[in-house]
């Protein structure tokens, strides 16, 4: 069962969602496999530490950070994976690993990277790795209120933005 308070938000704003119970998946690629979606779909939720603050990053399972630019993007001096000893407290019924992209159920700041909000729904860990929810993007957004960031991130094998060549 998904988090309660996931649960309970969901339910108390009527979003349409979808439970699914599949095998262990400990990351957001494993968790498109299970759900039968593609990568872009599958939410990776990071907890970052944004100048001794914490915060929640969402984003595509096929995107990785790139933390030189995120640190500008998010104007921002430091910026750094949380630890999880740092965070375990903040979600008490989920798994390490496992939160839900709803930070602002935990009193954290959402940042969202804007190739997620192109898919028209999202999958995600529900507090736990043989768990996870499927719903429209477009409702994840109006319930959650993330800063959508365009840069700050890269895609395995896409080429180089021109800001990031070398000089010839």
């Amino acid at each position: 069962m998904p988090v309660k308070q996931l649960k309970q938000c969901l339910e108390k704003h009527g979003v349409a969602y979808t439970c699914l119970t599949h095998p262990p998946a400990f990351t957001a690629q494993e968790l498109a496999h299970h759900a039968k979606i593609t990568g872009d779909q599958a939410v990776k939720t990071v907890i970052l530490e944004l100048d001794g603050n914490m915060a929640m990053l969402v984003m595509p399972a096929t995107r990785r950070i790139r933390w030189d630019r995120l640190c500008d993007i998010l104007d921002t001096d430091f910026v750094q994976l949380a630890d999880e000893d740092e965070f375990r407290d903040r979600f008490p019924q989920c798994e390490v690993g496992a939160m839900p992209p709803f930070g602002n159920l935990y009193g954290m700041t959402v940042y969202c990277c804007e190739a997620l909000t192109l898919q028209e729904e999202i999958a995600f860990a529900a507090g736990s790795h043989t768990e996870s929810i499927r719903m429209r993007t477009e409702d994840f957004l109006a319930l959650v209120h993330p800063m959508v960031i365009r840069e700050g991130f890269s895609r395995p094998g896409q080429a180089r933005p021109a800001w990031m060549r070398k000089a010839s």
